[in-house]
């Protein structure tokens, strides 16, 4: 299986930040570290090693899901990209762009279908999660 890359990494990291204590997202789900949802408690508090540990399981799921998905031989950069993607929304394999992507039509992939995962969970349009997008898909069409 493809692993992500540096960049990737970096992406999920600088978007997701890290929180060591317990807080509800904009959606109102309880998470902590670098975007960890999972058992996760109201006023826990975890260490920077917890939190590698969540975010090293996390990217895990995520990297699998997109293994899973796609069909065909991606970059190192389009693989990270996707991955940053799948772990903060969880919908690439609901999005009709996954099956572009299979079928090698990135750009309509991208601009209509992932680029508009803007929303969080209330339906309220973020600007983080354009930034996002934006950097996600950047990172994709990078060589």
């Amino acid at each position: 299986m493809p692993e992500i890359n540096q960049a990737g990494l970096n992406l999920i990291e600088e978007f997701e930040g890290d929180e060591l204590h317990a807080y509800a997202d904009s959606g109102g789900v309880e998470t902590i570290g670098y975007g960890h949802t999972g058992d996760v408690t109201p006023g826990e508090t975890i260490t920077q090693a917890q939190a590698v540990a969540y975010l090293k399981g996390d990217v895990a799921s995520a990297s699998e899901q997109v293994a899973k998905l796609i069909e065909i031989t991606l970059t190192p950069n389009e693989f990270s990209a996707l991955v940053s993607f799948e772990y903060n929304t969880g919908a690439l394999g609901s999005s009709p762009g996954v099956g572009l992507i299979n079928a090698n039509q990135f750009q309509e992939a991208w601009d209509d279908h992932l680029c508009l995962y803007i929303r969080d969970a209330s339906g309220n349009v973020l600007e983080g999660l354009i930034r996002r997008r934006a950097a996600e898909r950047a990172l994709f069409f990078s060589a």
